[in-house]
């Protein structure tokens, strides 16, 4: 029995303020059911809000608050949840801190770190008492949602949404209670108001002028109809380049949330060298407060002092919960984080509920993780009044997978066009010139004043440049760190306003999104969609004419990678069979042939939904699997030049701040295993403790090409 008047605390602030278990239990519940009546479960919210830390009322947890030993609070809320037939909110309760566990099987023993362990570990009575809680509180009868009955997948994805719900309302609580006031909150502009900005800065583009002008205003006005007009569902908005793609995307979005009552808009991109590019459009239109950009390289500004500022320290907590009304991110972290178990990354979830999601460039969805990508796209979708929209002028065959997944729910294109209007935009003529040798390539480029190549290796790159001569050759690949990549594209830039010698040899990473014109471009053979994307990079701007503005594609020398056989096998059929590449049925036909080339195992190279029907919801472990880009197959070297030697010197005296390494990120190079061997054997490389090295002579750091991986001693293998 509890003692007569003995108060159960829950957190006692430095300043000797306490909070009693059942005003952090009723707290937490409140906020929590708030968040999940977003997408209709409200009394799962409830209970499992209240449920979380009744593990608190054990006179060992009330120990722990007066400097104890550790004390496990959660598995007992969690017991009490599948006591009452609740598996998604017990889930959520036992996961709270240390995050979402596998469920393990019958037989697991108390001390397995499951939740069939732990739970075991409650029925087997090795849990501190916890029973005053039953004195004090009673948990509520939550209906679990038709759509989870026999859906092991769904209830996987269902129990992350409430475990944000719950980890977003446990976490504000308690800061608002340690820190004695209610947290700085500033009010969300209304999607009236975001509406009202998005109208003025456009409205100078009526009535338009000229004939391109005409066909863009033509599409970004379907948008804002298709928006006003639709309930969420699954879209795709299929825009040839040049066809104001990311304003008419935003139009629609914003059209659709004022009409529906919608809470925000994601905008999810697959590198982030379109994404600074497209927030910073989304920041001239709606205003920097209400745009979020987020991803590992953003930094948020700072005062004198080097604190942040206020307006950047709302943006940085806003990057934990993803509360405000426009978010800009990256595919690996919107992803990564749908798949996640911790509760850092899984916290903003619940705020995806009712909100517009627009997939960028939706091609260049990684094929290992395709299926699990779409199944997540059609979970949101058909049960979290999200509207998800695939945003591409090189619109990827996912209508199938998406039919799998979510079969009540049709795929409507908001902008359908005539061919007449989308060869209107057509800006490039293709040609291709077979097999060319590095030198005979070289050779090519060198005929011509302004010309873009793009080769499909670092290697390549580097041969093809240094076979040029004369002024005004550039070299770009990730062997240079970013800094110094956006220092030459802005000369690179400033050379083709000017109409100076600027020949330009890099790899894939110029063709996404970065904003240069060139009058011609050379492109090794690859999948159709880099090709296109490549070919997004010549007459950018419509100011020549097609039949003078050639992409010419070729064989390069070097026997492709391995894991671009099946694209460049899949484009070649494209390019044999169609005259023009870049139509609609050319586009299709690819992305249909790429994926039967694959094939469904292929799309799900980790095993991820099988993994997931197969075992009792496995969170730990699909997070494991779950990396779109494999971090660990690469090591960051940082090159202390420029900023860089000012940066990394204040690290080593001692400072350690996200934003310090947000910042050394703008010079860090990521190399391979073998290549980091080679340099570390030769001595060059200076340990930072944290899996990073700083490179110790900067000889091998070479002004036009980057990082030297030959250094003395080393073999310099290149991929």
């Amino acid at each position: 029995m509890k003692e007569e008047n003995k108060l159960y605390l829950a957190h006692i602030a430095k300043d000797g303020r306490t909070q009693t278990v059942l005003e952090h239990l009723e707290g937490v519940s409140k906020r929590c059911a708030a968040s999940a009546a977003a997408f209709g479960a409200e009394e799962q919210g409830r209970e499992t809000g209240l449920a979380h830390d009744v593990g608190k009322y054990s006179g060992a947890f009330q120990k722990r608050l007066r400097g104890g030993p550790r004390v496990d609070h959660a598995t007992a809320g969690a017991f009490e949840c599948l006591k009452l037939g609740q598996p998604f909110a017990a889930f959520a309760v036992a996961g709270h801190h240390g995050g979402l566990p596998d469920g393990g099987g019958q037989g697991d023993k108390p001390d397995a770190g499951t939740f069939l362990g732990r739970i075991n570990r409650a029925k087997k009575g090795k849990l501190d008492d916890y029973s005053a809680w039953t004195q004090e509180l009673s948990l509520p009868a939550a209906a679990v949602p038709d759509f989870l009955k026999n859906d092991k997948l769904a209830g996987m994805f269902f129990t992350r949404m409430l475990f944000s719900c719950l980890v977003d309302a446990d976490y504000t609580d308690t800061v608002e209670f340690m820190d004695g006031q209610a947290p700085d909150v500033n009010e969300t502009p209304s999607t009236e108001h975001l509406w009202e900005r998005l109208q003025a800065y456009i409205a100078g583009w009526f009535p338009p002028k000229g004939k391109l002008n005409a066909r863009r205003c033509a599409i970004l006005e379907q948008c804002i109809r298709e928006g006003r007009r639709r309930a969420p569902g699954l879209f795709t908005l299929t825009v040839p380049t040049g066809g104001g793609k990311t304003v008419a995307s935003l139009a629609f979005a914003l059209a659709q949330a004022k009409q529906q009552g919608m809470k925000r808009v994601v905008y999810v991109i697959p590198y982030t060298s379109i994404i600074e590019q497209t927030a910073d459009t989304f920041r001239k239109i709606l205003g920097p407060e209400n745009v979020l950009e987020h991803h590992s390289g953003v930094l948020f500004d700072l005062d004198r002092d080097g604190e942040l500022t206020p307006e950047a320290e709302r943006l940085a907590r806003a990057t934990e919960t993803w509360n405000t009304p426009v978010v800009v991110t990256t595919a690996v972290q919107f992803f990564e984080s749908l798949f996640s178990n911790k509760p850092s990354q899984c916290r903003k979830l619940h705020n995806l509920a009712q909100s517009v999601i627009l997939f960028d460039e939706a091609q260049m969805l990684p094929l290992p993780y395709l299926r699990p990508c779409v199944w997540a796209m059609a979970q949101l979708a058909a049960h979290y009044g999200v509207s998800a929209v695939l945003c591409t002028a090189t619109q990827p065959a996912l209508g199938p997978l998406l039919r799998e997944f979510a079969p009540e729910l049709s795929i409507e294109e908001l902008c359908p066009m005539a061919a007449e209007d989308w060869d209107a935009f057509r800006r490039v003529t293709f040609r291709r010139a077979g097999k060319l040798t590095w030198d005979a390539l070289a050779g090519q480029l060198q005929e011509q004043d302004q010309v873009l190549c793009v080769v499909n290796s670092r290697k390549a790159a580097q041969i093809v440049f240094h076979g040029l001569i004369g002024e005004g050759n550039f070299h770009l690949s990730t062997l240079m760190y970013p800094a110094h990549r956006k220092a030459v594209l802005t000369e690179v830039k400033q050379r083709l306003l000017d109409k100076k010698p600027c020949r330009v040899v890099s790899t894939s990473l110029i063709e996404a999104g970065v904003d240069v014109d060139f009058p011609a471009v050379y492109r090794e053979e690859a999948g159709l969609d880099s090709i296109l994307q490549a070919a997004g990079r010549c007459n950018r701007e419509g100011r020549r004419s097609p039949e003078e503005s050639i992409v010419t594609i070729f064989q390069g020398e070097d026997k492709p990678h391995e894991l671009f056989a099946a694209a460049i096998g899949a484009g070649r059929a494209v390019l044999d069979r169609f005259a023009d590449i870049a139509s609609r049925d050319a586009v299709h036909t690819y992305f249909s042939t790429l994926l039967d080339l694959n094939g469904p195992a292929a799309q799900d190279k980790q095993g991820i939904l099988s993994l997931a029907e197969k075992e009792f919801f496995p969170f730990r472990t699909v997070a494991e699997r779950f990396h779109l880009i494999d971090d660990e197959s690469t090591v960051t070297v940082y090159i202390p030049r420029g900023d860089g030697a000012e940066l990394l010197s204040r690290l080593r005296a001692g400072e350690c701040s996200r934003n310090l390494y947000r910042q050394l990120g703008h010079y860090g190079v990521s190399i391979y295993q073998n290549h980091w061997r080679d340099l570390n054997q030769a001595g060059v490389l200076e340990p930072l403790g944290d899996g990073a090295y700083v490179l110790t002579d900067l000889q091998l750091y070479n002004d036009s090409t980057g990082l030297y991986m030959k250094a003395e001693g080393g073999r310099a293998n290149f991929i």
